[in-house]
């Protein structure tokens, strides 16, 4: 799907009723010191119109996304993509990109299975506070 002529920014799509997530938008928020990202929670509309062949039963919840210049990233792709645009030493993190993407998408499915259990979730997505609220869509 070529979504380069509506997206001028990377979106990051999370899943907006885990506590995980949530908390892992708000430290990319903290780091992003360029106002770089953009945010979706993957229960919103806008997932519908630009990730529409993305949501399958397999998939729909379980990864965050990144739409970046058109294409799509998922899990630990995702996240070290995400990580080297950031401020300070987090950047670093992305020398894990050289480990294979099969190896490095089994422990981000491990967590990812565990994520409620382990941090909680919610009943309803995360309303953002007005500062954070200009930094998403939908």
């Amino acid at each position: 799907m070529d979504t380069s002529n509506k997206v001028t920014y990377p979106i990051l799509f999370f899943d907006g009723v885990c506590n995980l997530c949530n908390d892992s938008v708000k430290f990319v928020i903290r780091h992003d010191k360029n106002d770089f990202f953009r945010f979706a929670s993957l229960q919103s509309n806008i997932v519908k119109e630009l990730l529409p062949e993305h949501l399958t039963k397999e998939n729909d919840l379980q990864s965050i996304v990144l739409l970046e210049n058109g294409e799509i990233y998922e899990k630990s792709t995702a996240a070290l993509l995400v990580a080297k645009k950031l401020s300070g030493l987090w950047p670093i993190l992305y020398v894990f990109i050289i480990i294979p993407k099969v190896v490095r998408d089994v422990i981000y499915d491990f967590i990812a299975r565990n994520r409620y259990r382990w941090f909680g979730r919610k009943d309803q997505c995360m309303i953002p506070s007005p500062e954070m609220k200009l930094r998403f869509i939908d």
